[in-house]
């Protein structure tokens, strides 16, 4: 399910006892799926942080936080990171009702179909980010975390702390 890197090969050989799901927590369909994951019953329990948040960076100092914000990034207690699709696939992994689907969607036809999933679902980001940039008069769209998103320079951290206030997702 993780993007096979050096660190990750023996992941398969720790057990996962608790996932920490980093979400957008500005985003109406990202805050939409965490309230979903929270009623359904976990068979592995299910953290959910906001992404960029002042708890996601305790918890994950070493973890590139800009990234969190262009998907959904899954972080097992054993250290294994899951971006996009194998995000997806783990929380449902962690469900006693989708955990089936889960095994379904780790196979290579299924993994194209969770691929498909996560664009569709990144598209819509792309346009209610885009909806709500254009509410507030097409400008920088604020966040409270010191985050920003100029469409033209993409996102900004301001925030307290970060490189003197000039960090960018692309630093």
């Amino acid at each position: 399910m993780a993007t096979a890197t050096t660190a990750d090969r023996g992941a398969a050989r720790v057990p996962v006892r608790r996932l920490t799901v980093l979400y957008d927590a500005d985003c109406p369909l990202c805050a939409f799926l965490r309230d979903w994951l929270v009623k359904q019953r976990q068979l592995v329990p299910l953290d959910l942080v906001p992404a960029g948040s002042a708890e996601a960076r305790r918890r994950f100092p070493r973890l590139d936080h800009a990234t969190t914000f262009e998907e959904i990034t899954v972080v097992a207690d054993g250290g294994q990171v899951y971006r996009g699709p194998a995000a997806w696939v783990v929380c449902l992994w962690a469900l006693r009702q989708y955990r089936p689907m889960a095994h379904r969607l780790s196979t290579p036809a299924g993994a194209l179909l969770a691929r498909g999933t996560v664009i569709v679902a990144s598209r819509y980001r792309e346009g209610e980010r885009d909806r709500r940039v254009a509410r507030a008069g097409g400008g920088a769209y604020q966040r409270k975390d010191g985050w920003t998103y100029d469409p033209g320079n993409g996102w900004r951290y301001t925030g307290p702390g970060a490189c003197g206030g000039t960090c960018s997702a692309a630093d």
